[in-house]
């Protein structure tokens, strides 16, 4: 798993900007700089709980070391000069993280704790929140994507079983169609003879195209040509065995084109969905934006606990071939403007302005 980082300077890059952090004791903020009081001699990490000095006494340094040069001591009480608690807890999740992918089998909750220095609800609330996972899921997750890449890589699937980590072929063969969607020599096939239903509708938005494996709903896409949409979705499955719908798959098609025209509390299909732990993360999170609302790519960072990885957030969106079913239309720029959309920036224009008239109109009732 790849996650492009940001310095998280750059959100604070003015005096203002940083004195807004401070009032605010902004986590976000402990790693980016230290603020000084003139008055005092201390200076302070952005979370210190004292008391706040005046504006005129306080002036900003980018770490510890720069604070100490300009003549400045540590406060005793948020030892800005130690690693932030952000910084100590994510070195735990990652000493956790590795235990986890290098064991044979998945460690105990206890042991994971021990391992990580906390307690055991402590550790596992804070696992939750920097990897938007439990430690099982997040096993879960870790396991499915070596699956995946073994049975790209290995000759046979039974030498890719053992090269994932499983010793029972029983297990391996039990949790497949969960981890991959389809049997493992499928995949190995790259699809071929997977079994998926399709339909074209037309909407207000022009054409959608809505698939499902027998797992659930795998793709929904917009577009403006019919042709292309189908062109597109055949070259995504081009091992795969294509079927138009019948009338049951028309009820779903129905669902998604009036959720386009008259957006309600959310489009909830069963869903196929295949991708790494760091994308499943995003995906989850997205789903869980309410209909009306809207979140930049740098909040939705902090929402799945890796607030440097904006970047990452922004590709794993643009990832998504589930539209509206998982909303990355929600998710906008931190200036509020539109960034990208898969499907078109004026698609995903309309569907926010739709959302949010349907919310207006619903408060006022």
């Amino acid at each position: 798993m790849i996650e492009t980082t940001t310095d998280s300077r750059a959100t604070f890059d003015s005096d203002e900007a940083k004195w807004a952090a401070v009032l605010a004791r902004d986590t976000a903020a402990d790693d980016a700089f230290v603020y000084a009081v003139r008055t005092t001699g201390v200076y302070c990490r952005p979370t210190c709980p004292s008391r706040r000095p005046r504006r005129e006494n306080a002036e900003f340094h980018a770490d510890a070391a720069a604070a100490e040069r300009a003549g400045y001591r540590p406060c005793q009480r948020c030892c800005p000069q130690e690693p932030s608690m952000a910084q100590r807890h994510a070195r735990s999740v990652a000493r956790a993280c590795r235990l986890i992918e290098s064991a044979d089998e998945l460690p105990s909750l206890d042991e994971l704790a021990q391992a990580a220095g906390l307690s055991r609800f402590h550790f596992h609330r804070v696992f939750k929140s920097a990897t938007g996972l439990t430690p099982r899921a997040y096993a879960a997750a870790r396991r499915a994507e070596r699956v995946r890449e073994e049975l790209v890589s290995c000759e046979t699937v039974t030498e890719a079983m053992y090269e994932a980590g499983f010793n029972s072929s029983g297990r391996f063969y039990a949790g497949s169609n969960r981890m991959l969607g389809m049997t493992p020599k499928r995949y190995r096939s790259g699809g071929e003879g997977m079994e998926i239903r399709f339909a074209l509708g037309e909407c207000s938005l022009g054409t959608i195209l809505v698939a499902a494996s027998v797992q659930g709903i795998c793709a929904i896409s917009l577009g403006s040509d019919p042709e292309s949409l189908l062109q597109e979705f055949q070259d995504r499955f081009a091992k795969a065995s294509l079927f138009p719908g019948g009338k049951d798959f028309d009820a779903w098609v129905a669902r998604v084109v009036g959720f386009v025209e008259a957006p309600g509390t959310g489009l909830s299909l069963p869903l196929d969905i295949r991708g790494t732990a760091f994308q499943q993360r995003v995906w989850q999170a997205l789903t869980e934006i309410p209909v009306g609302a809207t979140i930049s790519y740098a909040e939705l960072a902090q929402r799945i606990g890796s607030p440097r990885s904006v970047r990452a957030v922004a590709r794993a969106c643009a990832s998504n071939t589930i539209a509206l079913a998982i909303p990355c239309h929600r998710v906008v720029r931190s200036d509020g403007a539109l960034s990208g959309y898969r499907w078109g920036v004026e698609r995903k224009r309309t569907l926010l302005e739709r959302e949010a008239a349907r919310e207006v109109a619903e408060a006022n009732e």
